[in-house]
């Protein structure tokens, strides 16, 4: 609650940064110190594996000392520095924003801002599809997924979930540096959102429920049938389950690095959108993280002591 209400204050960034980009320092140390190209592809994957090890070790560490020293309330003050449910809202909302005030052009370098895809030749329904589809997908692991950990493992357990979603932002790709080292990372981000991003189904559809004009049972179906086609394994789920609450259609083909990729459609609605689509997400993905607050603090009240 405290972090969808104030975010990560600009102000504290400026000032000592944000536990991310510590976690980017130590993963491009690893990076730069232990990926040579001179070595073989199984040595440098040895050493990707050897990476994640430190980056689990350090961040579980940290993560048990502070919990250890600092109160409970603290704790939480920094566990809400793990997720992103503000600045999600607000650079997709900023692109809505462009799009209904200075026109194409200002919202493709809006939209540049939440997406890894080319966005210099996309019309006004792609530059909308890319913002919703990047809504979905980091709501599964930037929101649910360092929630999902903290609460089962503690601040330890978030910390650790983001130093590995991290490494896999920064070195889990499939570039001729990274496809070996950046294999563990990659790996293990696959498995560790697994929970989160079928959990992120459940909350939008429960979110469509309580929203007029969303389908819950077309985000379920939608889901089911469409998830699995994505070239990720978690991506699909919330992408596949926005398109179908709104009746809209996201992903398809789309260009990296000046390479077209021929993805797979999720959902079978609309893609024809605009700025009013990227705010009818946005309404969909506040009451998702709505009922996923309520849905712990459920949880919490049941836990207490009688």
């Amino acid at each position: 609650m405290l972090e969808a209400l104030v975010g990560y204050p600009d102000a504290i960034f400026r000032a000592i940064g944000h536990p991310v980009t510590w976690l980017g320092r130590l993963i491009a140390w690893c990076d730069e110190a232990w990926n040579s190209e001179d070595d073989s592809f199984e040595t440098r994957r040895s050493w990707g594996v050897a990476a994640v090890l430190l980056l689990l070790a350090v961040s579980w560490l940290v993560g048990s000392v502070l919990a250890h020293l600092l109160p409970a309330i603290l704790c939480g003050v920094l566990g809400s520095c793990l997720l992103a449910q503000r600045s999600l809202y607000d650079h997709v909302e900023a692109v809505a924003r462009a799009l209904d005030k200075e026109g194409v052009e200002a919202a493709r370098q809006a939209v540049s801002m939440v997406v890894g895809r080319d966005t210099a030749e996309l019309d006004e329904a792609a530059v909308s599809r890319a913002a919703i589809e990047s809504l979905a997908e980091n709501f599964s692991d930037g929101v649910v997924a360092p929630l999902f950990w903290t609460a089962v493992a503690g601040l330890p357990g978030g910390i650790a979930y983001k130093a590995i979603n991290t490494a896999d932002s920064m070195i889990g790709h499939k570039s001729p540096r990274h496809l070996a080292f950046g294999w563990a990372a990659a790996r293990l981000d696959d498995l560790i959102n697994l929970p989160a991003s079928r959990l992120s189904l459940l909350w939008l559809a429960i979110a469509a429920a309580l929203t007029q004009g969303a389908s819950p049972q077309r985000a379920w179906q939608t889901a089911l049938r469409d998830a699995g086609r994505h070239q990720s394994p978690n991506a699909g789920w919330p992408e596949a389950a926005m398109a179908g609450a709104l009746g809209i259609r996201l992903a398809g083909p789309r260009v990296y690095d000046g390479e077209l990729t021929d993805e797979h459609w999720m959902g079978d609605g609309r893609a024809d959108l605009g700025a009013a689509d990227i705010r009818s997400a946005l309404s969909l993905y506040r009451k998702a993280c709505l009922v996923q607050i309520a849905v712990l603090a459920i949880f919490l009240v049941v836990s207490l002591p009688s």
